[in-house]
């Protein structure tokens, strides 16, 4: 069988790659090893993600937004603080000509909609559950064996998209390093109940013990994203409800009141994950496959839901022209618009993770005067605004509701 695209991985960036590219009229390959409503499926697992404006207009564009409107909390503030400092930030949708800041989505919702998209596509040939076996660079094409229930199909395609997460194995096919930073934190999830309304204010709070982000759901309840220390979070696991409670009042404090319930908590290791590249002949690296951030601000998804968005781009205007879709200068232009981007993204996040980490007195009362210098200065909140959407560079069609077609 022979493809233009093969994309590898349906988690959430890969499975929007494919419904973004349904319409262009290719032959289109997702290759899944685990359906999207499993139980073992880790990108729409119970966790929960911030979309930022940018990110609904780009899923609002390829036709998924309308599923998923009725089950997204928008973010309407947000609030940064320093435990034990006197400093801190607000960013008001408001203040900045916004109706939200962004949205906090079910990652289940989100897998649900995409993939009751993907089977819509008579040009899209979904192989899931399977997996790659081997995978061969020629000059014209890429060869792909897949293993599918007991049986080798062996396909071409003209460019295949490594889409399969922070240890991917396509990208390892084609000789591309990746750096793992390990911080050496764990991220403990969970669902809390405050006493008060969240009145839509995403809150994040740096503790000497780690972050911890509170973001806002429906039924006045908060996604909960506690950072600890290995062993801490091995100790938080085994806590009682009452004493997990206990323990997040003390870090957060009484903004929303005290906290009334928790739900299932689950544990994630935290690390900086970057390829050396974002391409390869007739490959393209994208999502948590070029780069696996820290969630401290959120902006992990959305990156790569640019990438998603740019590569889309090129792609439809390579169709339009009938061109190989694996071209040397498509990947060329590809790696050129997203260096800036991802340059700066994984900067702030890594800079941002470093900063609130240092135990220092004098570097804990710098960024104490920093939190209060960014929340008296408007132009410092557009920065940030424009950073967390790729709003410095060039945008993407469908980031700014602009079909491909």
């Amino acid at each position: 069988m022979n493809f233009d695209v093969a994309i590898v991985g349906g988690g959430m960036v890969g499975a929007t790659l494919g419904v973004a590219l349904a319409p262009l009229n290719l032959r289109v390959a997702l290759i899944e090893a685990i359906p999207h409503n499993a139980a073992a499926q880790p990108s729409f697992d119970e966790r929960t993600t911030a979309l930022s404006n940018g990110s609904r207009r780009i899923l609002e564009t390829i036709g998924v937004w309308p599923a998923l409107d009725a089950f997204a909390t928008p973010i309407r503030k947000i609030h940064v603080s320093d435990q034990g400092r006197f400093g801190f930030a607000r960013i008001d949708a408001g203040e900045q000509g916004l109706s939200a800041l962004g949205f906090v989505l079910a990652n289940r919702a989100l897998g649900s909609a995409l993939w009751s998209r993907l089977g819509r596509n008579a040009g899209l040939k979904v192989f899931c559950p399977a997996e790659v076996s081997q995978v061969t660079a020629e000059e014209q094409a890429v060869k792909i064996e897949i293993a599918e229930a007991g049986t080798a199909t062996a396909i071409d395609a003209k460019l295949i998209v490594a889409a399969d997460g922070a240890q991917s194995a396509v990208r390892s096919a084609f000789g591309v390093a990746a750096e793992t930073r390990d911080y050496g934190q764990t991220a403990v999830i969970t669902t809390v109940l405050p006493q008060r309304f969240h009145d839509n204010v995403a809150y994040e709070r740096f503790t000497p013990e780690g972050p911890l982000a509170l973001l806002p759901l429906d039924g006045g309840r908060c996604t909960l994203v506690l950072t600890l220390t290995k062993d801490a979070a091995q100790s938080a696991m085994a806590w009682s409800d009452r004493e997990f409670l206990a323990e997040l009042q003390r870090r957060f404090g009484f903004r929303l009141g005290r906290f009334l319930k928790v739900g299932r908590r689950a544990t994630y290791p935290l690390s900086l994950t970057q390829s050396a590249s974002t391409s390869a002949p007739r490959c393209v690296i994208i999502g948590n496959a070029a780069q696996g951030l820290h969630p401290v601000a959120g902006m992990g998804f959305n990156l790569g839901l640019r990438d998603v968005a740019s590569l889309a781009e090129l792609i439809a205007e390579s169709a339009a022209k009938a061109a190989d879709p694996g071209d040397a200068k498509l990947l060329a232009e590809y790696d050129a618009w997203r260096t800036a981007d991802r340059r700066g993204v994984i900067g702030f996040t890594d800079g941002l993770v470093r900063l609130f980490s240092n135990p220092l007195r004098g570097v804990r009362h710098l960024r104490n005067l920093g939190l209060l210098a960014f929340d008296l200065l408007p132009p410092a909140k557009s920065a940030l605004s424009r950073l967390s959407t790729g709003g410095g560079g060039r945008i993407p069609k469908l980031a700014r509701g602009v079909a491909l077609t």
